[in-house]
């Protein structure tokens, strides 16, 4: 089935399939739906794999998952611009010169 014929089904136009296929849109709920519903699945089939419980609480390589690394940058992001870029700068020496 092309991306035209499932908008075609859905109701909507091929580029909003083409924005939730490359994740530039979140499918709602209800959309989710009708999606299944014209490729005849139940709404289930795409959360496959995803088992309570599996997901796991970090994800490696996630700098967010560090408490100071979120800390830094909600800090960071609070600064005035300029003073932010001043940051970032010496952040950036200090971090070739190490």
């Amino acid at each position: 089935m092309t991306q035209q014929q499932l908008a075609d089904k859905v109701g909507i136009k091929f580029q909003q399939i083409q924005k939730y296929e490359t994740g530039m849109n979140r499918v709602s709920a209800s959309r989710l739906w009708d999606i299944a519903q014209a490729v005849d699945v139940p709404v289930s089939f795409f959360f496959e794999g995803l088992m309570e419980g599996e997901i796991p609480d970090i994800v490696e390589g996630d700098i967010f998952a560090d408490k100071e690394a979120l800390q830094l940058v909600r800090a960071y992001y609070t600064m005035p611009a300029a003073q932010r870029r001043q940051i970032f700068e010496l952040a950036r020496v200090l971090s070739d010169a190490a």
